[in-house]
């Protein structure tokens, strides 16, 4: 999941928003941590779920990483004051589906699966990546065609790494109406 977020870190800028989507366990934070490495964040990036945001000025454009598991409604999104953050920072919200989408003009949703036998993802510890135990399945889903076309650029030469499921057939433009 770091090697993942690292990579996603390449095509992020100022201004973008991304929206992480699945169960406990899936590797989300683990994700946001590979984020931060990407973008040259030196200090520990761990879950802000107690303090529901946390922010890392330190790579060569903000981070705000955001849990919004416990929050409930848009208003209290917008008690929290993200929108004057987003503009000029990377922000990643986990648990942010149905809270968090307007506060950017595009955005990128990202949703990891763990099948149902593999073992949870821990933010901590000296592993890189999930062993063969950890398998995830991993949706990158833009909201409008430049999400689309960073996407496909970012894994135009992925070497093989990145595989998909058996009948799964890669978007093209007309799947993206205008």
């Amino acid at each position: 999941m770091r090697a993942v977020g690292r990579r996603l870190a390449g095509a992020l800028r100022a201004g973008d928003l991304v929206i992480l989507a699945g169960p406990l366990g899936a590797g989300k934070t683990v994700l946001v941590q590979g984020i931060a490495a990407g973008l040259g964040v030196t200090g520990a990036v761990t879950s802000p779920t107690f303090v529901i945001a946390r922010v890392h000025d330190d790579g060569r454009v903000p981070l705000v990483h955001v849990d919004a598991y416990r929050l409930g409604a848009v208003a209290e999104v917008e008690d929290i004051d993200l929108d004057a953050e987003v503009e000029e920072s990377v922000t990643v919200v986990e648990w942010g589906s149905g809270l968090v989408e307007g506060l950017a003009n595009a955005y990128l949703r990202v949703e990891i699966e763990r099948p149902f036998e593999a073992a949870p993802l821990l933010g901590s510890g000296d592993v890189d990546d999930c062993d063969d135990s950890g398998v995830r399945v991993i949706r990158m889903i833009g909201s409008d065609r430049e999400w689309s076309t960073r996407l496909r650029s970012l894994w135009a030469d992925d070497g093989g790494a990145v595989r998909s499921p058996p009948g799964f057939r890669r978007p093209g433009p007309s799947d993206h109406p205008i």
